[in-house]
């Protein structure tokens, strides 16, 4: 697996060849061209589950390559990073035919050093996170790096004390439905390495073991959005219209409605993303109350806006996807109890498997790549002391901008989700000032209540999850679980199937992948070769029921454009 190793040894091991990942491998290769840096990934193809929005502040990635191609943005940058923002417009949608331009109150928020201020993105770049992660996985292999796609990690090795982590275990290949090995069957294997960097994204299974095995705390509860989008190929009067150089940030209609509710974190997403293509979504908090909401039927009404409509109508959809977004903020970070290290000894954890992301901006992907930086950088000057990087990681990103971004945005989801939109956002202002607030998990949250403007069309999850391309290999063991039935028979059922008309459960109807359905009236994920590995599912569940564990390597979606 490395030159300076055994073949299942590495002195640093990377689970997740995102952002990330990558920018902990990258700058650690500049730093220390011998060390043996392995990336392990899930996905086929670089960038094949990295799903985003993404409007990125790019000073990242100058701060990763300036040493290694100082003139990376006309080298190999010039199309990923073409589309700077020029027209940067927030709108609040009162209806589904009105409109309401947010920009002078930003403006002046902005003037005034609040909050919402921070909501601006002119001057930002416009990207597909999928081409810059493949665009990024050439300098990895540049500099020596040893990536390896299709490997998905079933558990994570750890001492007997549970200090430390040891290694990683791969997930088995080649079982059938029941567990029984076939004639392709692949043993799990062990890898052990010095150092472990997780950046698995929001809701890693590696990363949330470890911080249960490990004993790292949160201060508050991981809040969580999803988000669905889809990327159409519109005609060039369309783009000409829309414009090359813009981004549309849109709340209100159809997940908040200040009079009669519903009432939903959130909001709609337009971006341009080049070639005639515009990427449209919704991202909504997940602590929605309504038990017959599904994010997708959220994206239709968007999409049917009388604003975003004209951009979009007869556009081809070439792209799909959903993923979850992790907004709890500062105090919802992983640390040592002890030492405050986000991670412990020679576990470092980045990115949003961390929960870098600023709510206040709504953005996320800049401070993945800088805590990739400073974890390479730890990596780097600790050396052969493997125990001290968690530490050393945790000072430098302290004493970053990141640290001083989350800390602004510390109460922010909090302060929402406790007083609602209406009042949450003003009172935002000053959340800081306000003890802080600890909020029940998402899926407590939901209610027997229905969603303002279901429909009885269904959305089409099938096209959906085709325009996703996902693939999984069709005999392997289910990786979607119940962990009890009888509570879906017995508490769930009674309390929803009369509330969820059409589908009769909950996760039936908010799965962005329609993995559940009911077979002989009994709720069975029969539709795991469908899923889009955004775990919704074991996020969202309102007895926290579902359980999502790690497919063979390879499956899952297929992003391109995203």
């Amino acid at each position: 697996m490395s030159k300076t190793s055994d073949y299942n040894r590495v002195s640093v091991l990377i689970v997740g060849g995102g952002p990330a990942g990558l920018a902990a491998a990258i700058k650690l290769k500049q730093l220390q061209p011998d060390r043996g840096v392995v990336v392990l990934d899930k996905a086929k193809h670089p960038g094949g589950h990295n799903l985003s929005g993404a409007v990125l502040e790019e000073e990242c990635i100058d701060e990763l390559l300036k040493n290694i191609d100082p003139n990376w943005r006309n080298n190999k940058g010039s199309e990923i990073f073409a589309r700077k923002v020029i027209q940067d417009d927030t709108y609040m949608f009162p209806s589904k035919t009105s409109k309401i331009n947010m920009g002078t109150p930003i403006k002046l928020a902005k003037l005034c050093q609040l909050g919402f201020g921070k909501l601006v993105h002119k001057g930002d770049t416009l990207i597909s996170i999928s081409q810059l992660t493949r665009w990024l996985t050439g300098y990895a292999q540049q500099l020596g790096v040893e990536l390896l796609h299709g490997f998905a990690i079933r558990e994570i090795i750890m001492s007997e004390d549970k200090t430390k982590a040891l290694g990683v275990r791969t997930q088995e290949q080649g079982l059938d439905h029941a567990g029984n090995k076939q004639f392709n069957y692949v043993p799990a294997e062990d890898i052990y390495a010095d150092n472990i960097v997780l950046a698995e994204g929001a809701l890693g299974l590696l990363t949330e073991q470890f911080v249960n095995e490990a004993g790292l705390k949160r201060k508050a509860t991981p809040l969580f959005s999803v988000g669905v989008k889809e990327i159409f190929e519109v005609s060039d009067q369309q783009y000409k219209d829309f414009g090359d150089n813009r981004c549309v940030h849109a709340m209100g209609y159809p997940i908040w409605d200040i009079i009669s509710g519903p009432k939903m974190f959130g909001g709609g997403i337009m971006y341009a993303m080049g070639d005639n293509k515009i990427a449209v979504g919704m991202i909504v908090g997940a602590d929605w109350k309504e038990c017959d909401f599904n994010p997708q039927e959220a994206l239709v009404h968007f999409k049917s806006h009388a604003f975003v409509e004209p951009f979009i109508k007869d556009g081809k959809i070439i792209e799909a996807g959903a993923k979850m977004i992790p907004e709890g903020g500062y105090h919802a970070i992983p640390r040592d109890v002890e030492t405050k290290s986000i991670g412990r000894n020679n576990v470092v954890i980045l990115g949003d498997s961390a929960g870098l992301v600023n709510m206040l901006k709504i953005k996320g992907l800049h401070n993945a790549i800088y805590s990739g930086i400073y974890a390479g950088a730890a990596l780097a000057a600790c050396g052969d002391d493997h125990d001290a990087v968690a530490a050393a990681y945790t000072k430098l990103l302290d004493a970053s901008s990141i640290d001083e971004e989350m800390r602004e945005a510390a109460n922010y989801r909090q302060v929402v989700a406790k007083f609602g939109n209406l009042l949450g956002f003003p009172i935002s202002v000053v959340g800081n000032l306000l003890p802080r607030l600890d909020i029940e998990p998402d899926y407590e949250a939901m209610k027997p209540t229905k969603y303002k403007y279901r429909t009885e069309k269904h959305f089409d999850k099938d096209a959906f999850v085709a325009a996703g391309n996902v693939d999984h290999r069709e005999e392997q063991p289910c990786h979607c679980h119940v962990l009890d039935e009888s509570i879906c028979e017995n508490i769930c059922k009674p309390k929803y199937e009369n509330l969820c008309s059409g589908y009769g459960r909950p996760c039936i109807t908010f799965c962005p992948a329609g993995v559940y359905d009911l077979v002989a009236g009994q709720m069975k994920p029969v539709n795991a070769l469908n899923c889009l590995h955004c775990k919704t599912c074991q996020n969202k569940c309102p007895y926290d029921n579902l359980r999502w564990f790690t497919p063979e390597g390879t499956g899952g979606p297929d992003y391109k454009f995203s």
